[in-house]
């Protein structure tokens, strides 16, 4: 890259390229739990706005008769289970089972049938049943909402693209505790494994599926 190029030029030579969606998306609200939206908690991310676009679009996926998912992330007490990420984490305590930390934010409300996956690592796909589901129910899209952009979401992206469905990133919809790590992940992940697309644009596909 040369001291003139911009950066957004530079990618564009490698990375400019969209996927779009596929024919049978599912929504996923990756760990949108009351860590990152009380104030007492060191988790504490200021994303409010992403939770309020994430529960826009279930209610447009429950309308159209699209998958819900979600994920949380819950620990045995001494987080055993957690490997090196516990280990390497000064705040994965707040998801010890039981915590209060860790139990759905405000809005969040699982009906019965929507699948809920437990989770002890940053990717929804590692060492969960996720893919499998997925695959058995025709899935070949998946939305992305939630936190952290530059953690379990754009961990579960890698994974999701790397499983062979599409990664969509529901702009509004995620987010992060800090503006810097949030626009540069979501400026890799639309570069490399998947798309990045507004609320708007999700909404008008999802009400042009065919049910």
């Amino acid at each position: 890259m040369s001291a003139e190029e911009s950066l957004d030029a530079n990618y564009k030579r490698a990375f400019g390229k969209r996927i779009g969606f596929g024919r049978k998306p599912a929504l996923i609200l990756i760990d949108l739990v009351e860590a990152y939206f009380d104030p007492s908690c060191a988790l504490y991310a200021g994303v409010e706005e992403a939770l309020a676009s994430a529960l826009r679009l279930v209610d447009a996926a429950r309308a159209n008769g699209v998958p819900v998912l979600y994920t949380n992330v819950v620990y045995t007490q001494g987080g055993a289970n957690g490997g090196r990420f516990y280990q390497k984490s000064m705040t994965l305590h707040n998801f010890v089972e039981g915590n209060p930390m860790g139990a759905w934010a405000k809005g969040i409300a699982p009906r019965a049938g929507e699948i809920v996956i437990s989770k002890q690592y940053p990717s929804a796909f590692f060492g969960t049943s996720l893919a499998s589901t997925l695959a058995s129910l025709g899935v070949d899209t998946l939305i992305h909402t939630g936190v952290s952009t530059s953690g379990c979401v754009r961990a579960t992206c890698v994974d999701c693209c790397s499983h062979g469905f599409i990664p969509i990133i529901a702009r509004e919809a995620v987010g992060d505790r800090h503006a810097a790590p949030h626009e540069a992940n979501l400026f890799d992940m639309d570069a490399k494994y998947g798309d990045v697309v507004s609320e708007q644009d999700i909404m008008t596909y999802l009400t042009s599926l065919d049910r």
